[in-house]
C-alpha cells in the first residue's frame, strides 16, 4: 500500500463527505428546469421559468386561499370496503397506504374561514390520496361542506383535482354524482354561490358532476380538464384532436370555464368574486 493511499484513508476518517439532501432540488415536470426546492415552494409551487403550476397538497391549498385562523371541518367516516373489493391488492390495504402517506382519512378535505375577509367554506381534493378519486367518503364530505355553507350563510368554494370515480367502490362511487348534485341544488335554493376552482387534473365522474355545476368556474393555467382521456376520444372519433385540447386555456376559449387565474392571484380573485356575489 503506497503512502498516498494510506494518507487518503486517514483523511477520510477525519473528514466525512458532505451529503446533499435528496429534496434540495425540484425538477419542473413541464420544462425540466432544476429549481431550488425552498424557492419553488415559496413561489407556491409555480415554476419561475415556464409558469407551470405543479400539483400541491390540500393543506397547502388551505394555507394559500384562506386567511389566518381558519378551522377544519370534521367529516363522518363511511364504511371502508363496502364491496369487499380486491384487485392486485385488497382495497383496505390501498386505503391504509394512502392514509399513511398523506396523513388524511380520504381525498376531500373541508375548512371554514375567510378568503380576503369574505366568509367561505372551502373543499379541496387531494390528488395525492388515490388520485383524488371520488368514493363514498368524498361524496359525504361534499354534502357536509355544502350544508355547512348553508348553515353559515356563506359560499361553498370547491377546489377539484381527481382522476374520476373510485373503481374499488363500483356503483357506490357513481352514486355520489347525483348525491353531490342534490347538495348543489340545496345551495341554489338557499341563494348561496357555489364556486369551482378546477386544478390539474380534473377528469372522469368528477367533471361529469360537481366540477361543472358551479355558478362560476375558475381554472388554473394549464390544468387538464375533461371527462375521457384524449387517446380514448381520438380512437373513438378517429380524428386528431386540436393542440391544447382539454387544457384550461382551450376550455376558456370555447366557453367551458369563466376565467383562468394564476395561483398567486387566486385568493384575491375569489375574495373579490365572493364580495360581489354576496352583495348581489
Amino acid at each position: 500500500m503506497s503512502w498516498l493511499t494510506r494518507s487518503r484513508q486517514r483523511l477520510t476518517g477525519f473528514i466525512s463527505r458532505r451529503e446533499t439532501p435528496d429534496n434540495l432540488w425540484t425538477k419542473c415536470r413541464n420544462c425540466g428546469a432544476m429549481l431550488y426546492t425552498r424557492e419553488f415552494e415559496a413561489n407556491l409551487s409555480v415554476c419561475p421559468e415556464c409558469g407551470h403550476h405543479e400539483r400541491i397538497r390540500a393543506h397547502e391549498r388551505f394555507e394559500m386561499l384562506l386567511d389566518e385562523g381558519y378551522e377544519r371541518i370534521a367529516v363522518a367516516s363511511p364504511p371502508d370496503d363496502p364491496l369487499k373489493f380486491k384487485d392486485q391488492k385488497r382495497y383496505p390495504d390501498r386505503l391504509k397506504a394512502a392514509r399513511t402517506s398523506t396523513g388524511e382519512q380520504d381525498a376531500l378535505l373541508l375548512a371554514k374561514g375567510r378568503i380576503k375577509g369574505q366568509p367561505a367554506v372551502v373543499g379541496v381534493q387531494d390528488f395525492a390520496f388515490m388520485g383524488g378519486s371520488m368514493g363514498i367518503a368524498v361524496g359525504a364530505a361534499f354534502v357536509t361542506g355544502a350544508r355547512a355553507a348553508i348553515e353559515a350563510r356563506c359560499p361553498f368554494v370547491m377546489v377539484t383535482a381527481a382522476g374520476g370515480a373510485r373503481m374499488q367502490e363500483g356503483i357506490l362511487s357513481l352514486m355520489q354524482m347525483p348525491a353531490t348534485t342534490v347538495a348543489i341544488q340545496e345551495l341554489k335554493e338557499a341563494r348561496l354561490p357555489y364556486i369551482v376552482v378546477l386544478t390539474d387534473p380534473t377528469t372522469g365522474g368528477v367533471t361529469a358532476s360537481y366540477a361543472m355545476l358551479g355558478d362560476v368556474h375558475i381554472a388554473e393555467p394549464g390544468a387538464l380538464i375533461g371527462f375521457a382521456g384524449a387517446r380514448v376520444i381520438e380512437s373513438t372519433i378517429r380524428e386528431k384532436l386540436p393542440e391544447g385540447f382539454q387544457r384550461a386555456e382551450y376550455l376558456l376559449e370555447h366557453g367551458m370555464v369563466d376565467m383562468v387565474v394564476k395561483r398567486h392571484d387566486l385568493a384575491e380573485t375569489l375574495g373579490r368574486l365572493i364580495g360581489l356575489l354576496m352583495k348581489a
